[in-house]
């Protein structure tokens, strides 16, 4: 049943949007210990301080740490499998959906308080987000806020959970990346990912990546380790978690086909000015796309490498550039809903149009 973080695993792209993140649980230990890591928190002349001489990391912990739950899954087996969340308001909790997903039976805990049980009242397994109900909040406890804006490269973050069952770990780094497609063992993707410098370990799944004023920017879904995590971010997760309060379910858009970047090799095969733009590979039978956007159609061989050929070229989604299918992904997650029409301007046969879609919902997976 346990999941690791170095499981992840690359598969490729059939578009739909949004995706499992990677199965990052911790097989666990049973024990959730008062214990505080640090990690690579200790203040240095380059952190930032507070006028007291303490790292402004300590106010940033005090603020959030209470929030912070330590979650434990059983399957049955009697060992349970561990991950993090974060009360979001007076009544539901965030997490992964690959954290509830392990078992039947989920706990979780308040620091200082005991194990309670609970119920997860929605879960999506495309953008690994899963919403748990609580009722016995400890009153001291404030819930967090999503951050209202996509944060900066560079921004200074802080991750917050339960690595490895230590309860109440906190590890700090800086935003390094947006717009991120984080990928999971399922072969879904998830647009609009955050990626960070901060310390992420089995454990710390579900738990919030925060930034100073401790607001959070992002759910941690998955580390690679070499000070690369991810996490889903708060612009995706702020359409997703209401959806699963009011409803246990999100319904993402759903294009129906399968893409890829359009490499030099593409753009020779298929002589394309520029190699730049998404190249459709095939078209989902019946899907939104059907007789609407053109598939593969051949191959030719370029430098001794056989290259699919005839395939429409997306370039733009409505007013909005898809330079990359990255670009495409997080339009389609950020911007659009099931039921939506597209303007979808596409290189075909050496030449522009421009073709309407309206968008489907992502099946549900096999």
């Amino acid at each position: 049943m346990s999941r690791l973080l170095s499981d992840c695993r690359h598969g490729p792209w059939v578009y739909s949007l949004a995706t499992a993140g990677c199965q990052a649980l911790s097989t666990g230990t049973g024990q959730s210990g008062d214990a505080t890591t640090t990690g690579s928190t200790a203040a240095t002349e380059d952190q930032p301080q507070d006028s007291g001489g303490d790292s402004v990391y300590t106010d940033v912990y005090d603020e959030v740490a209470d929030a912070v739950v330590s979650i434990e899954v059983y399957d049955g087996t009697g060992r349970p499998a561990s991950g993090s969340g974060f009360l979001l308001s007076g009544q539901h909790i965030v997490t992964n959906e690959h954290v509830v997903d392990a078992g039947d039976t989920v706990y979780v805990r308040y620091a200082g308080t005991d194990w309670r049980e609970v119920t997860v009242v929605g879960s999506d397994v495309y953008s690994d987000l899963a919403v748990i109900g609580t009722t016995d909040v400890p009153d001291s406890t404030e819930p967090l806020s999503w951050a209202s804006a996509t944060p900066s490269i560079g921004t200074r973050v802080v991750a917050i959970g339960n690595p490895f069952g230590l309860s109440g770990s906190v590890s700090e780094g800086i935003v390094s990346g947006v717009d991120r497609t984080l990928r999971g063992a399922n072969d879904f993707s998830i647009a609009a990912g955050i990626q960070t410098d901060a310390a992420v370990n089995p454990g710390n799944s579900g738990g919030p990546l925060v930034d100073l004023d401790g607001d959070v920017l992002g759910v941690i879904n998955s580390g690679g380790g070499d000070n690369v995590g991810f996490a889903i971010s708060a612009e995706l997760a702020k359409r997703v978690v209401p959806a699963l309060i009011a409803d246990g379910s999100y319904d993402h858009p759903y294009m129906g086909v399968g893409l890829s970047n359009v490499s030099p090799l593409i753009a020779r095969a298929n002589d394309l000015d520029r190699a730049s733009g998404v190249y459709i590979n095939s078209v989902v039978p019946d899907g939104p796309a059907d007789g609407v956007l053109e598939g593969s159609t051949g191959t030719a061989t370029v430098d001794g490498t056989e290259v699919s050929t005839g395939g429409d070229v997306v370039r733009r989604l409505d007013d909005t550039p898809t330079p990359t299918r990255q670009d495409l992904a997080t339009y389609l997650a950020l911007e659009t809903s099931p039921g939506d029409t597209l303007a979808v301007t596409v290189q075909r046969d050496g030449s522009r149009q421009t073709v309407s879609i309206t968008l489907g919902t992502r099946p549900a997976p096999p």
